[in-house]
Parts: structure tokens; C-alpha cells; sequence
């Protein structure tokens, strides 16, 4: 299955006001601003990539519980969004984590979760120790595309009131947090994204001030060969740098990472620290017997960088994001598949519809 970003988080994930448009004739107009076509050339292919995401139709878990003498604190589950929502999701943790306890804390799993959540706890004047089964670059997180968008981790109809103030809560604190962050140091900026929708404004409008900037285009008014575009603002992360560099800074904050793979939720109470976070992404579901929680594959393409790209799309073609290490085209949302290595057939549908995509603009600069 491939996919429009920003139209399954609507659709499947917030309140589907968003209307994909299809492929229509249109007109260049004055106002059409150019932009550099994407080379989509198979000499250019870097690598193919496939990552797993952890989605739950219920939402990501934030929550604590009771393990025997231990406190044991759950954030996991969050789809396509672990990127967008880890300082957030992570922060909401690390308070549960911190409330009433005091002395070492473990956390289980190095992704987005894992690691940000350790940075969380380490600023708090806690001692953390990672337990993992593959290190931050072989997670998901560091193969992940960046946009800070809240994409693809829930549906409306199955989550809750509370659920939805966990989640404002989330985006709200990654939001200033990866503002903060911006720069070549961690990977992170600000481009314009070219999305491939009729509607300007998201039904839950407090997600608005997520996409900044945001203006519907014309047909005359954009290079794309359709017929409706929103253009708004967003942050990109180069995940493997964001990840690298997040996990140097655990490191250089007194943290060991540790190799170790926990089978079940007894295994946990094996440890010495009695405060546990559980950071384990999809493998929450055989950790801890969550059966709602999915793998999602995601498949993409990294052709080489090309620096005069300085723009985003996303749209039925599927997703074009630019970064220093390479310009990444994806992607597919396959859900119950558990293979996590890139697929012949996908990656060759990838490249086609992008190579129509960029062949067929107008105005080009």
C-alpha cells in the first residue's frame, strides 16, 4: 500500500477532512513558483531501506504500572510518528518515571523512545542504564524519514478523550523541543512541504499550529502536474545523525548501553533498578503480550544527495524528503508484515511513480 502522508494521518488518524485529489489537467499560471525537478535516476540509489513502525489503531501507551516491587512506566506504540513524538511522549514518560521514586532507572530499548527518554531522565539528575537488543544506528528510529509531522499512529474512532490530551501534551513539548535543536548538530530543519491536498486546515485544529505557514494552492501556482496543493513548514530530522549524536550525549552523560534482549515481562523483574521505562517500539507485543500493537512496514529509496533540493512533497505519488545524506523517496504502509528488508517489486514502484512525479513538472527551475 502506498500512501499520502498527510492524508492518513486524517483519514486514519485524526478527522478526515483532508480529500486526496487525483490527477487533473492544469494551468500554468503566473504565479507558479519553479523548483528543482528530483534527478530519479537508478545510478543515483544509494541504498533501499525498510524499517517496521510500531502502530496500535488505539494510540501510543504512556502509563505506569506495578512490577512487583518495581515501577514499571510503558512508551511505546507510536507508528509513524516516533520521530515527531519522541522528546514529547518521552517527556510524559520520564515524569511517571521521576514521580515518587528515587535511585537508578533502567530503560529498555536505544530508538527514538529509548534515547530520548534517557536524555530526559539524565537532565533530571538520574542515573541511566539503556538495556537493549540493537544499538541506536540498527533501530527503526535511525532509518526513519524525519518529518515532524504527527503522521500514520492512530485511528480517531478507537482513542480516547484522555489519549487525545496525552497526545496534545506530546506534540506540544517535541514541537519547542526540536526548535530548539535546529542545526547541522543534530540534523534538523526548517522546508517548505508541498503536500498534495484540497484542504488547508486539519479538522482537529489545534494540529494548525504544527503546520506553519500552510496555504492552499492552485493549479496555476505550483509545478505539480495536480490539481490541489497545501504548502506549509516543517521540520526534517536526518535521523541516523539525530540518533548518533543523541546517543553520544547519553554516553557523555554517564550512561552505559548495555546489549541485552528481555523474552518477557518476568525477565524485566531480573534487574536491579526499580524504576523501568519500556522504550521497545513493536517489540512491546511479545515483551508484553500487547496484541493490538502491529508492525507497519515502510519501505524507501536514498538516492544521493542533491543540494539544490531545498523543498518536501508528499502526495499519491508518495514522499520526497531532502536531506544532507541523501534525498529520500518512500514510501509504502503495509500493515502485518514483519519482514523488515526492502522489497524488489515496492522499491521499483517507488522509483517510477517519483520519476513521473518529477519528469512532469512545470516552471521547473
Amino acid at each position: 500500500m502506498f500512501l499520502n502522508r498527510r492524508g492518513f494521518l486524517l483519514g486514519s488518524g485524526a478527522s478526515g477532512a483532508l480529500v486526496l485529489s487525483g490527477c487533473a489537467t492544469v494551468k500554468v499560471g503566473e504565479g507558479c513558483s519553479p523548483l528543482i525537478p528530483v534527478d530519479v535516476e537508478e545510478s543515483r540509489i544509494i541504498r533501499a531501506v525498510a524499517g517496521l513502525r510500531p502502530y496500535r489503531s488505539s494510540g501510543f501507551v504512556v502509563r505506569r504500572e506495578a512490577l512487583g516491587d518495581q515501577a514499571l512506566i510503558h512508551n511505546y506504540g507510536h507508528g509513524g510518528a516516533g520521530i515527531t513524538l519522541s522528546w514529547g511522549s518521552s517527556r510524559l514518560a520520564a515524569d511517571l518515571a521521576l514521580a515518587g521514586t528515587e535511585g537508578p532507572i533502567a530503560v529498555i530499548g536505544s530508538g527514538v523512545m529509548g534515547l530520548t527518554t534517557a536524555r530526559l531522565l539524565q537532565e533530571a539528575g538520574r542515573k541511566v542504564t539503556i538495556y537493549t537488543a540493537a544499538l541506536p544506528a540498527d533501530t527503526t528510529s535511525a532509518v526513519a524519514g524525519g518529518q515532524v509531522s504527527p503522521f500514520g499512529h492512530f485511528r480517531d474512532d478507537s482513542v480516547s478523550d484522555a489519549w487525545r490530551g496525552q497526545f496534545a501534551a506530546a506534540m506540544a513539548y517535541s514541537w519547542q523541543r526540536f526548535q530548539r535543536m535546529v542545526g547541522d548538530h543534530y540534523g534538523i530543519r526548517w522546508l517548505p512541504t508541498y503536500d498534495e491536498s484540497r484542504n488547508v486546515s486539519f479538522a482537529d485544529e489545534w494540529l494548525n499550529a504544527y503546520h506553519p505557514n500552510a496555504r492552499s494552492l492552485g493549479g496555476g501556482e505550483h509545478p505539480f502536474l495536480v490539481e490541489h496543493i497545501v504548502r506549509f513548514d516543517t521540520m526534517y530530522v536526518e535521523s541516523p545523525r539525530f540518533m548518533a549524536q543523541l546517543a553520544s550525549e547519553v554516553l557523555r552523560g554517564g550512561s552505559e548501553i548495555r546489549i541485552r534482549r528481555f523474552e518477557q515481562l518476568t525477565d524485566l523483574a531480573t534487574l536491579s533498578e526499580a524504576t523501568i521505562v519500556n522504550c521497545t517500539g513493536i517489540g512491546a507485543r511479545a515483551l508484553i503480550g500487547d496484541q493490538e500493537l502491529t508492525p507497519v512496514r515502510g519501505q524507501l529509496v536514498v538516492l544521493q544527495p542533491q543540494d539544490e533540493v531545498r523543498y518536501a512533497f508528499t502526495g499519491d505519488a508518495g514522499y520526497m524528503f531532502p536531506r544532507k545524506d541523501g534525498i529520500l523517496l518512500g514510501g509504502t504502509f503495509e500493515r502485518g508484515e514483519w519482514d523488515a528488508t526492502p522489497q524488489p517489486d515496492a522499491i521499483a514502484r517507488i522509483l517510477s511513480r517519483h520519476r513521473r512525479l518529477f519528469a512532469g513538472l512545470r516552471c521547473t527551475a
